[in-house]
């Protein structure tokens, strides 16, 4: 069965790739609220999840409030889809006009400078399309990680996706990948990870809205051994089709302590910087799945 729910799953993504970017615009747009709304009304475990998050995005919220934001939730996260199906039909005008940012001198003073530049973000908007808009605009390439998916015709869709929004994408799994991505910043490169969410023992348990979780150090280490930028980014929809973004100032490396302190202080300050981001667009925050240790170790007997 495993292996029947593979071949459907890669079957459509294909048909999303394949058919998606064929529609009319406004005709996507309206297939993907549909699904999204289908998707919030049937009241599944994603969506379950994705309300158990935001209660503690926004403590505050009632159960109402909490339903509205996880339909708007969904939306988002719909939208995403739909324009990563068809990004790689957009023109390159379409790419550099599809997304706004704030404060986008810290990545062009950092790229200048040739020391290299790590971008982290969480879960939050269309994080392809603002790679997309990086190699388009900005004329810059850059390098980042993609998790192995099953089955292997699924991970393949996703790298060549990437791959033709002009990215070079490196498997996860494997040491090599960091090599590589140390490399490429000493060269004074580019490096993009999405940087929220780490369920391996690796990770470095940070303050998060309230309560402890667990994010990649990768982005930290990076910077300590190659001394490139470590930058936040955050991105979020404001109901036009133009997404927008802010590039958060650079966080530096403790001139004190041992790697794992200075790495503990720096992922800290990225989640803080994250926090920031999705307190200000909770329904822009695609998490649906388990982040927060407790609810990790609940789901654990």
């Amino acid at each position: 069965m495993s292996k029947v729910r593979e071949r459907l799953v890669d079957a459509l993504y294909g048909a999303g790739w394949s058919t998606v970017k064929k529609l009319p615009e406004p005709v996507a747009v309206r297939l993907g609220r549909t699904i999204a709304d289908l998707a919030w009304r049937r009241r599944g475990k994603s969506v379950l999840r994705l309300e158990s998050n935001l209660a503690r995005v926004v403590p505050d919220a009632s159960p109402e409030r909490l339903k509205q934001l996880s339909r708007a939730g969904m939306r988002s996260y719909l939208r995403y889809w739909m324009e990563s199906f068809r990004l790689p039909s957009w023109s390159a005008d379409r790419v550099r006009n599809g997304f706004d940012v704030d404060d986008v001198h810290h990545l062009t003073d950092g790229l200048a400078s040739d020391r290299g530049v790590i971008i982290a973000l969480p879960h939050l908007g269309n994080w392809d399309l603002a790679g997309a808009w990086v190699t388009a605009k900005l004329e810059t390439p850059f390098t980042t990680v993609a998790e192995r998916l099953k089955p292997e015709t699924l991970y393949d869709r996703f790298v060549a996706y990437r791959e033709s929004l002009g990215m070079e994408v490196l498997p996860h799994e494997g040491g090599s990948a960091f090599g590589t991505l140390a490399r490429r910043l000493r060269a004074g490169g580019l490096v993009c990870l999405v940087a929220d969410r780490d369920l391996s023992e690796s990770g470095v348990e940070v303050k998060f809205f309230g309560d402890t979780a667990r994010m990649p150090a990768g982005p930290a280490i990076l910077a300590q051994q190659t001394g490139a930028l470590l930058l936040p980014v955050t991105l979020w929809y404001d109901g036009s089709p133009v997404m927008r973004g802010r590039i958060h100032g650079p966080i530096e490396v403790p001139e004190t302590g041992t790697r794992a302190e200075k790495t503990s202080v720096m992922t800290q300050a990225l989640a803080d910087a994250f926090a920031t981001g999705i307190a200000d667009h909770p329904e822009d925050w695609h998490m649906l799945q388990r982040l927060w240790l407790a609810d990790l170790e609940e789901r654990r007997p």
